[in-house]
């Protein structure tokens, strides 16, 4: 099994916590994205959307990390991160989705890129709107695990697919010095999150092609 990923990708690290969560190894190659690799002709040729992370296992090359883990879970099922229960799978997925595809796309490199090289913005109106949409984000994020009692993670009594998606955020938000005072059940449950060795090991400063915040 291969991953290849970028230390401080928000879905990569997504990959990490759940390749790790189920024992699982993966040789990690590093594409920087800060460095335009992910738009090389060899990375295009294995994922043409070029995007990280891209997963390599047993001849499937799949990117996207939500269809990753998926597909990790059905291949490789315990612990199961997506639960079959009804729903629960439904709070699951709707908590992670407002992570993964409403909150993380307005906020990802590509975006800020655009804002500032084409669309004009400065430093500081650039990381206004980083802040803007983390503080929209997480505040619907929070309300969620308010509506449905949580414990120490997300959703029931072992780590899902929504924990997963919340650290990785979280440790955005907090690179880009956004408050984050306002969100107590989301902050617990990265505290809780973050003694797991599985969480642990998947830290952006641990990847062996770590080059600094």
């Amino acid at each position: 099994m291969k991953l290849y990923g970028f230390f401080n990708s928000s879905a990569s690290y997504r990959v990490r916590i759940a390749l790790n969560l189920k024992g699982l190894s993966a040789e990690s190659e590093g594409i920087n994205i800060r460095n335009g690799l992910q738009h090389s002709a060899e990375y295009s040729s294995i994922n043409p959307a070029g995007f990280v992370p891209t997963l390599e296992d047993n001849g499937l090359r799949l990117g996207q990390s939500l269809a990753i883990i998926d597909y990790l879970d059905r291949r490789y099922p315990q612990p199961q991160l997506i639960p079959e229960a009804a729903v629960l799978r439904a709070r699951v997925l709707e908590f992670s989705y407002l992570i993964a595809c409403d909150l993380h796309p307005l906020n990802n490199l590509r975006v800020l890129r655009y804002l500032q090289d084409e669309s004009g913005l400065d430093e500081t109106r650039k990381n206004q709107w980083y802040a803007h949409w983390i503080a929209d984000g997480l505040g619907k994020a929070e309300e969620l695990l308010r509506r449905h009692d949580g414990g120490e993670w997300c959703f029931g009594n072992a780590p899902t697919l929504a924990d997963c998606c919340l650290i990785p955020q979280l440790a955005n938000a907090s690179r880009m010095n956004c408050d984050l005072d306002a969100y107590p059940l989301l902050n617990a449950v990265a505290a809780h999150a973050l003694k797991h060795p599985a969480f642990i090991q998947a830290a952006p400063e641990r990847q062996s092609d770590y080059v600094g915040s």
